[in-house]
């Protein structure tokens, strides 16, 4: 049982934390697992703290991204015993990073105090990997926890400030406090509740600040959902049928500001129908004073690449190239040893190239913003790049791939930390849902059901002004919990110098 009991503790956690993201949106369950996880690694020997954290991870990405399968199995081709391979092995590589944490505090860290490790070295060595997560290897920042208290006290008043990384350490503090507050001594047990009501308290005042202000008159917005079929996208009989349906639905809105069209609404490439049916609609749109931003594929002839685009028609025309790709959807890492998971699944445009970083902003109804496309709401460094500039954001996405499943919900909530963190509107088109519009304090104002035809109509404000996470970054975050670790190394290491 004593080997048994803190495994079972550290699954059941993992098992979980999922629900504290959407569409299941039970915020408080968040740190209730870290507490589990970091209980789990009390007096653990660096292996057992690995296993510990492994079936932490296990538990927490099979049940938080088990959409993966329906994304390989019904629109990726793959036959259900790839498919579920496939995201076995997904899941695997992803619980290292908990694995990771773990293994890394118990190491470095054995020897430090209990109040050293649940307050400080567990709190940060979970960011630490979360962070790493989002760009070494796996390139997936899914399922942060600081995404998931997007609507509470926390994520309102520190992810202006520190991001969702700064969110997560809040979370990950809070859980350290609670073992705390589970202490014998009873100084240590009143310090632990006497710093979950600090927290709280400070996040309630941190909320009220507005980092940005208006920079302009509010003006409308339509964002279309075509509800395309992902089967239906890209067959050539139907290119016909889809543009017609875009066409119609944008002639609604004529008159409005700006309308936004989805992730690769169009099935064709920018330079086939540019001086065509673009040039067509671009001349309908002019006499309404309204500009158009839509996702198509963009072809360079001189490289013979090709990339996932956005391109704004209307008095001031640019595009953008996504830069962020989503591994195995749009580029194959490690190519020489995965190379057979394209013989697997069948995703048209499966091998896009990368735009460059430093892109010119794009700019519509009169202001410019910041671009991005489908993953690239998952990672707020990057929505940093042309704030703050930008007076809004706009994301195009197309999340048909997940079905009917968590991840349409769980993309959405990333998308409203970024909102938070910029202090600015987002506004997300998406081909099946959830097209919404969002406000600078993270809030949903409208948006549309999943898998039906809509549109989405609001008024927005351009922004202006950064705050502190904008002008800073994840760099902050990541410097302090280094310091904070090379601080509390030193103090434990003194003792054996004297």
């Amino acid at each position: 049982m004593r080997v048994l009991t803190p495994l079972l503790l550290a699954l059941t956690g993992g098992l979980l934390l999922p629900l504290a993201f959407s569409p299941y949106d039970h915020p408080w369950l968040a740190p209730v697992c870290l507490f589990a996880l970091f209980w789990s690694w009390l007096n653990a020997k660096p292996l057992q703290a690995f296993l510990r954290g492994y079936v932490f991870g296990l538990g927490q990405f099979g049940v938080g991204v088990f959409w993966v399968y329906n994304s390989m199995h019904d629109y990726g081709g793959a036959s259900p015993a790839e498919a579920g391979g496939l995201t076995a092995l997904f899941v695997m590589i992803l619980a290292f990073y908990p694995a990771a944490a773990g293994l890394l505090a118990a190491y470095f860290f054995g020897l430090a105090e209990r109040q050293q490790k649940v307050l400080l070295i567990f709190p940060a060595f979970w960011v630490l990997c979360e962070w790493l997560r989002g760009w070494f290897v796996a390139d997936f920042p899914w399922l942060q926890v600081g995404s998931s208290q997007v609507e509470t006290q926390l994520g309102l008043g520190l992810a202006p400030l520190l991001g969702v990384h700064g969110v997560s350490f809040a979370v990950a503090l809070l859980a350290g406090l609670a073992l705390s507050a589970f202490n014998r001594n009873d100084w240590q047990r009143r310090g632990g509740m006497l710093g979950i009501g600090l927290i709280l308290v400070i996040c309630a005042g941190l909320s009220h600040i507005q980092w940005t202000q208006p920079a302009g008159e509010p003006f409308k917005v339509a964002l279309l959902q075509g509800n395309v079929p992902q089967n239906q996208k890209w067959v050539p009989a139907f290119q016909k049928a889809t543009l017609d349906r875009y066409l119609g639905m944008s002639r609604e809105h004529w008159g409005v500001k700006l309308i936004v069209w989805p992730e690769t609404a169009i099935p064709a490439f920018y330079q086939q129908i540019k001086d065509t049916w673009l040039a067509d609609l671009r001349a309908e749109a002019a006499p309404h004073q309204t500009d158009v931003i839509l996702g198509i594929p963009w072809a360079d002839a001189a490289t013979q690449q090709y990339y996932n685009a956005m391109v704004t028609l209307g008095e001031q025309p640019g595009h953008y190239l996504k830069r962020h790709l989503v591994p195995f959807g749009e580029y194959l890492p490690l190519r020489h040893a995965f190379g057979w998971v394209l013989d697997i699944l069948e995703i048209p445009l499966a091998d896009f190239a990368r735009g460059e970083a430093g892109q010119e902003p794009m700019r519509a109804a009169g202001y410019p913003l910041a671009a991005s496309i489908c993953y690239e709401d998952a990672f707020g460094n990057e929505a940093r790049d042309a704030l703050p500039q930008a007076a809004y954001l706009v994301n195009v996405t197309n999340d048909a791939w997940f079905g009917n499943s968590s991840a349409p919900y769980q993309h959405v909530q990333m998308a409203r930390m970024r909102a938070l963190e910029s202090g600015r509107y987002l506004l997300r088109a998406t081909n099946t849902g959830i097209t919404a519009v969002i406000s600078p304090k993270g809030q949903i104002i409208s948006q549309a059901p999943l898998f039906q035809q809509a549109s989405v109509v609001a008024e927005i404000s351009p922004r202006s002004g950064a705050t502190p996470y904008v002008r800073f970054g994840d760099g902050t975050m990541v410097a302090l919990l280094l310091l904070l670790l090379a601080v509390v190394k030193i103090r434990i290491e003194i003792p054996k110098c004297n």
